[in-house]
């Protein structure tokens, strides 16, 4: 019975924790469509840009750890990883693209992202 109830407890734990890493991952892509904004219309917009890009990746590293500790000590499925390691490989696709100035490419590839992680935000 304990050992029950510490399951649970542990898997409630688990899921909040990637719930708020797919929450920050979701918010810091959103604020870097708000930065792109301020890039184009004021000075400091670039500088803000460029932060935001290295806040959003560390997020995406983030929900790769959370759904890493969900699966494999709390006995979770391996789908959220999988789905956690692909969006990092776009999140570094994403700063290669932004680094190499080809918004053709990285302004579709931002706004697919929101949605991706809109989506995994609403599937949690």
């Amino acid at each position: 019975m304990a050992t029950q109830m510490t399951a649970s407890v542990t898997e409630r734990r688990t899921t909040s924790l990637v719930r708020t890493a797919i929450a920050l991952q979701t918010l810091t892509i959103f604020l870097q469509a708000v930065s792109a904004g301020l890039l184009l219309t004021t000075s400091y917009g670039e500088l803000l840009h460029s932060v935001g890009a290295r806040v959003m990746y560390g997020a995406s590293m983030l929900y790769v750890l959370a759904a890493s500790l969900a699966w494999k000590p709390g006995g979770g499925p391996v789908g959220p990883v999988l789905y956690a390691c692909g969006f990092l490989v776009l999140a570094s696709v994403q700063v290669v693209l932004g680094i190499a100035h080809v918004p053709a490419v990285h302004l579709p590839l931002g706004v697919l992202m929101f949605g991706l992680s809109v989506l995994a935000l609403a599937r949690r």
